[in-house]
């Protein structure tokens, strides 16, 4: 199982602008509105932190493989084989580097019409880090590192998405 999470303040920045376009999915007439929604448990498919304290359960599991967005964004190169090692594929190194020219954000947005239609527009947004700082205030930010603290800081989880990186102001 390849397990792929997310910092949770950009989770629930890419989360609204999502639900904001969804029609079948509630939408919010603001970023305040949805905030409170994301930390209070009313999300249409739950709780990001009880997502992950789930998953926690299982962070040694030597059939599961976890990597985050940002280490992706950090180095796909480095992921990439990973991965590959992880389900014992071999790759050569032109292989290697199609598979990460071809899986990065700019090239599925790029090709996102012909890979999912009508709804690339939806799925492919801005694919960066720390675009929350373009939408949390001071209280929020408060508020998420808190939860994020409770809930799962000190967890192998909580550890891997380094969150003093990429969630502190």
């Amino acid at each position: 199982i390849l397990l792929l999470i997310r910092n949770p303040k950009d989770v629930a920045t890419s989360f609204y602008h999502f639900t904001n376009v969804m029609s079948p999915l509630p939408s919010y007439d603001t970023w305040d509105d949805f905030f409170t929604a994301f930390m209070t448990k009313k999300m249409p498919w739950g709780c990001y932190f009880e997502y992950l304290s789930e998953w926690n359960k299982y962070a040694d599991d030597e059939n599961v493989m976890t990597i985050t967005y940002e280490e992706l964004k950090e180095n796909a190169v480095l992921g990439v084989k990973n991965i590959a090692a992880f389900f014992g594929i071999s790759v050569t190194e032109k292989e290697l580097q199609s598979v990460v020219e071809r899986s990065s954000f700019q090239s599925m947005k790029k090709n996102s019409q012909k890979t999912h239609g009508a709804f690339g527009n939806i799925l492919f947004r801005k694919g960066c880090i720390s675009d929350w700082k373009n939408l949390f205030s001071e209280d929020q930010n408060e508020k998420m590192d808190k939860a994020f603290e409770e809930r799962i800081g000190g967890t192998k989880l909580g550890t891997k998405l380094k969150y003093e990186v990429y969630c502190k102001a």
